[in-house]
């Protein structure tokens, strides 16, 4: 009789391990407990796909399974607070911005962590949880809206453009210090890229317009999830 118990609380044990095992390999995330509150860690990686399947040996970050994770963990009791880490190149504009809205509109503490790269739809992913943070050697790039494919040469398609990127302007002031005018500017800077319009920035200079909140690395990023939940505790 022991040790049919010995052996079925091994196999619970493994049975608790497997699901975290798998969800790193699946959506590279996890989840850590501690004293202090459980963080659900999620990687924005590769580029964001959207309504277009990406090739194989591309790594991507699809949006059909980030989507309903964040509705889950927006409900989820056990989870106190979410921790993004982003190195993006991008991606699909619509499919980003949907993710960023999903999450600057939840009430669980919320903080990113750009590493190596937040470009082109990562910056609004970036600024959108409640604290945004930076390594000193990431960069963010920030250009005007392109698109891939045949493009019909009129003036409504333009305008379709403008409308997007205005949408993009108004979610980035509103989620960070920088204003609409001066991230226009720095989306139509020229003379800075190589065949392309638009600039690239660095940790510090993201903190110091604005843009990005402070300056840190995984334990300050942590530590400010931490500090919120506990916020969030008292009230």
């Amino acid at each position: 009789m022991e040790e049919e118990t010995k052996k079925t609380g091994s196999s619970e044990e493994s049975g608790d391990a497997q699901p975290d095992q798998q969800r790193l390999v699946d959506l590279g995330s996890a989840v850590s407990h501690s004293s202090r509150g459980n963080i659900y860690t999620l990687t924005i990686v590769g580029q964001v796909e959207g309504h277009q399947v990406l090739p194989d040996n591309a790594k991507t970050t699809k949006y059909e399974h980030v989507m309903p994770l964040l509705a889950s963990l927006e409900q989820n009791e056990e989870v106190d607070g979410i921790l993004l880490l982003l190195n993006t190149v991008g991606g699909d504009i619509e499919a980003g911005l949907g993710i960023a809205e999903l999450i600057s509109g939840m009430r669980k503490p919320t903080a990113s962590l750009v590493l190596g790269g937040g470009h082109s739809i990562g910056v609004p992913l970036a600024v959108a949880p409640k604290v945004s943070l930076i390594v000193p050697s990431a960069s963010m790039t920030i250009h005007p809206v392109r698109m891939n494919g045949t493009v019909i040469a009129a003036p409504q398609t333009f305008n379709y453009f403008e409308r997007i990127q205005e949408r993009i302007v108004s979610f980035v002031a509103k989620n960070s210090r920088i204003s609409k005018e001066k991230f226009l500017k720095l989306m139509l800077k020229t003379g800075e890229m190589a065949a392309d319009v638009g600039s690239v920035i660095y940790g510090e200079e993201a903190v110091e317009l604005g843009l990005i909140d402070r300056i840190g690395g995984l334990s300050d990023a942590l530590d400010c999830l931490y500090e919120q939940i506990e916020q969030q505790r008292e009230k």
